[in-house]
């Protein structure tokens, strides 16, 4: 699996979000921008967007996953002070 496959399927289940996926074929690095984060605890974030790749996840094709997530608000300023 390629990042641009974990792109897509972020994207299908949280289709009001702009996400980035960078990895080496097992192990990703997601980072996912979107106002449906606003109000939620950082686990419910995570789970949230493990959701839509979890199949992958529990098949073994996707190995590793870090995902960090923001609202429009919290990425403006994280990008500022070139936090990713």
């Amino acid at each position: 699996m390629n990042p641009e496959e974990v792109k897509k399927l972020i994207e299908t289940g949280l289709p009001d979000c702009e996400v980035t996926v960078s990895g080496d074929g097992s192990h990703f690095d997601a980072i996912v921008v979107g106002e449906v984060f606003a109000d939620l605890s950082p686990v419910k974030k995570q789970q949230l967007v493990y959701a839509t790749v979890s199949d992958k996840i529990t098949s073994g094709v996707v190995h590793a996953l870090s995902i960090k997530t923001y609202t429009p608000e919290e990425w403006a300023t994280a990008s500022k002070l070139q936090i990713s």
